[in-house]
């Protein structure tokens, strides 16, 4: 009896009819695929068995070679399912490939790394993560620059360019005895003509008065489709809203969504650039406008999109609406 189980735990059906080949069978290591898919926390990972099992007596390294493949968990497609955070999991897959700790320039989640590092039992990098860092030069102060950038929009340039100017105009006409260094309290637009006048300061989208909290644009936007019946009195069916899509500058995002905001699609943008390839981690509007509410911002701007066609091509079944809503937030 306890030949027949023996038989039957192993992945290929097992072999062999006596005692001897059932010794043997059970030696040898689980038959796992040279090449893994590993899906974490639904980002999917593609790479060697060698590279997840080299850190002996890691928990992948267990999973890998300690079990056998029925006994791990696995998402509709067949791919091996951990229940962590996919970003995050990028650089615990960079460091099993070479045994080593490299990370991006402003990289604020360290603290999430080093906790799933302990999940994942590797003790060197738990200990290379919680070492004091070394001071580092820190993000480059940004530079005015006549022209578009690569990156960004033209307005940055301009009102930090007309800013400076306006700060040295100042200076120059300061009477003697007031004094030095107190910004005036303007917000007028500065109005540039070719003798190089301006009527007043501007602020930068990440810049106040008081200093206390940066000013600017967060764009939220969602794709949502519901059907109605042929019966203009029939009750529409909602669908769930797929996605919630967050456009703006990094630092505003992360500010005011923080750990529910999904960097997976564009995680090593520096806080100063802007992105429009963010997401939310829930599905719930009136949750992102709680959030950018209680930050302070207000909504300026919605617009919305949609289309209409039936379900069927001889136009027999209900109607489907697809659109796409974009609410604009301003704090000031």
């Amino acid at each position: 009896m306890a030949l027949a189980n023996s038989t039957r735990g192993l992945p290929n059906g097992g072999g062999g009819g006596g005692s001897g080949g059932s010794s043997s069978s059970s030696a040898e290591p689980p038959l796992f695929p040279d090449i893994l898919e590993l899906n974490v926390g639904g980002q999917v990972y593609v790479t060697r068995r060698c590279t997840v099992v080299a850190v002996p007596d890691s928990l992948l390294w267990r999973m890998f070679t300690q079990q056998q493949p029925q006994e791990l968990a696995r998402d509709s497609k067949g791919r091996f399912f951990l229940d962590r955070d996919g970003f995050l999991f990028r650089y615990i897959l960079d460091y099993l490939r070479d045994l080593q700790l490299v990370l991006p320039d402003y990289f604020p989640e360290r603290s999430r790394l080093q906790r799933e590092a302990e999940y994942f039992e590797l003790p060197e990098l738990v200990r290379r993560l919680g070492a004091p860092q070394q001071p580092g030069p820190g993000p480059p102060p940004p530079q005015p620059r006549r022209g578009v950038p690569k990156e960004g929009s033209l307005g940055d340039e301009l009102l930090s360019l007309g800013y400076a100017e306006h700060e040295q105009q100042q200076q120059q006409q300061q009477p003697e005895g007031a004094s030095a260094g107190v910004p005036s309290p303007t917000l007028e637009p500065a109005s540039r003509s070719p003798s190089g006048g301006a009527a007043g300061p501007l602020l930068t989208p990440s810049q106040s008065l008081d200093g206390s909290r940066r000013s600017g644009y967060i764009t939220i936007g969602y794709r949502g489709s519901y059907t109605i019946g042929r019966d203009a009195q029939a009750d529409a069916k909602f669908r769930r809203v797929a996605r919630i899509t967050v456009c703006g500058k990094t630092s505003l995002a992360k500010e005011v969504f923080g750990d529910t905001l999904n960097e997976s699609r564009d995680p090593d943008r520096p806080p100063e650039r802007y992105t429009s390839r963010y997401y939310l981690k829930f599905n719930f509007l009136e949750q992102a406008f709680d959030k950018l509410s209680e930050s302070g911002f207000h909504m300026v701007a919605c617009s919305s999109t949609g289309t209409c066609a039936f379900a069927s091509a001889d136009q027999s079944e209900d109607k489907i609406w697809t659109s796409y809503t974009e609410y604009v937030f301003c704090r000031e």
